[in-house]
C-alpha cells in the first residue's frame, strides 16, 4: 500500500469530497493562494477555483459566522483555523450557534459544518499557541470532536465528518502533517466515534488519542522489553466517546493509564478514568491514573516543554505502579 504524508491524506479527503458534492468549500486564512499554512490545500485553488477555496482576513469570529450561515442554508462548509487557539476569537459561533440551530429551530435547520486546524504544542510556540482544546469543544452537546492520530485515520474520518449532517470539530496536529503512513488509493470512511485497538496485550490498557499515540506506542515498545505486555487504544474522536472498547479492554486487563497532552482539570482523561470506575470498578486491581501536560501554561524554553508534557518515561513509571512491577 502506497504512503502519503498526513497533510496529503487531508487534501485527498477534501478535494474528494469537494468533487463528489458541489456544496462543499474550503474557506480560512491562506487557504488559497498561499496553498494552506501546513500546505494542506496545496493546488486545490488551481483545481476548484476562487469560489470554492477561499482565502479570508484575520477574522475567525467573521469567517466562522459565514460558514455556520452557510451550513443553515444548504452548504458544507469546511472551516481551517490556522490554529485552535484562534478558534477562541470565533467561539460564540462555534458554541452558540453552530452546535445549537438544529435544537433551537426544532429541526428546521441542520448545520453540517466542519471547523478545523491543529491543535496542541508545536514546539517554542509559547503558552498563546499550544493549547488543548479537546475536552472544551467536547463539553458542549450538539457538537462532534474528531482527533486522528495517522494519514490513514485522518482521511477516513474526515470524509466522513464532511459528510456528517451535524458540525464537528477536527483537530490535528502541526507536528503531524508532515508523518507518513499507509492509505489505500480507494475510497473508505471510517466511523466517528468508533475507537481502534491497535495493540493487543494483557497487563495494562493504554488510552489516548492524537499525537499522543505516539508516546503510547512508544510506551508499549519499552514495556514489552520488561515482559509487560500493553494494550493501547486510540479513540479517534472524544465526542462521542467510545466507552464499550474502553471498558471491554478494562476487564480483560484490570488496570489502565490515560495519555492526554491537555490540562487535568475537566480533561477527558478524567472523564474516561470516571466511567471505568463507573463501570468496571470490580474488574480494576489498581487505581486508574491519568499523564496529563503540567498544570501550567506551556513555556517557551525547550527545556521546561520537555518537563510540562507527557513523555515515554512518564507513562513507564505509571504502568509500573497499576501493575505493581518493580521500580
Amino acid at each position: 500500500m502506497r504512503q502519503i504524508q498526513f497533510r496529503e491524506a487531508l487534501r485527498e479527503a477534501l478535494s474528494e469530497e469537494m468533487r463528489r458534492d458541489p456544496r462543499v468549500f474550503l474557506m480560512g486564512e491562506e487557504v488559497a493562494e498561499y496553498n494552506g499554512a501546513y500546505k494542506v490545500s496545496q493546488g486545490m485553488l488551481d483545481e476548484f477555483g476562487p469560489e470554492r477555496v477561499i482565502d479570508t482576513p484575520i477574522a475567525e469570529l467573521g469567517f466562522a459566522g459565514i460558514g455556520v450561515g452557510a451550513a443553515a442554508n444548504g452548504l458544507i462548509p469546511v472551516i481551517e483555523f490556522m490554529t485552535f487557539n484562534f478558534s477562541l476569537v470565533a467561539i460564540d459561533q462555534v458554541i452558540n450557534s453552530a452546535a445549537k440551530i438544529y435544537s433551537m429551530s426544532g429541526g428546521q435547520y441542520s448545520c453540517p459544518i466542519v471547523f478545523r486546524g491543529p491543535t496542541g504544542n508545536a514546539g517554542m510556540l509559547s503558552s498563546q499557541h499550544s493549547q488543548n482544546f479537546e475536552s472544551w469543544y467536547a463539553n458542549c452537546p450538539g457538537l462532534k470532536v474528531v482527533v486522528p492520530s495517522n494519514p490513514y485515520d485522518a482521511k477516513g474520518l474526515l470524509k466522513a465528518a464532511i459528510r456528517d449532517p451535524d458540525p464537528v470539530i477536527f483537530m490535528e496536529s502541526e507536528l503531524m502533517y508532515g508523518d507518513k503512513g499507509e492509505v489505500p488509493e480507494e475510497e473508505y470512511l471510517l466511523e466517528i466515534g468508533k475507537a481502534n485497538v491497535v495493540r493487543e496485550g494483557k497487563h495494562v490498557t493504554l488510552v489516548s488519542f492524537g499525537k499522543m499515540m505516539k508516546i503510547a506506542y512508544a510506551a508499549a515498545d519499552e514495556l514489552a522489553k520488561e515482559g509487560i505486555e500493553a494494550e493501547v487504544i486510540d479513540l479517534r474522536s472524544v465526542r462521542p466517546i467510545d466507552y464499550d472498547t474502553m471498558i471491554a479492554s478494562v476487564k480483560k486487563t484490570n488496570r489502565m493509564v490515560v495519555i492526554e497532552e491537555a490540562w487535568p482539570l475537566a480533561s477527558i482523561s478524567g472523564e474516561l478514568a470516571y466511567i471505568v470506575q463507573r463501570r468496571a470498578f470490580d474488574f480494576l486491581d489498581a487505581p486508574v491514573i491519568r499523564i496529563n501536560c503540567a498544570d501550567v501554561p506551556l513555556p517557551y524554553a525547550p527545556t521546561l516543554i520537555e518537563a510540562s508534557l507527557p513523555n515515554v518515561a512518564r507513562v513507564v513509571k505509571a504502568v509500573k505502579e497499576v501493575t505493581y512491577a518493580k521500580m
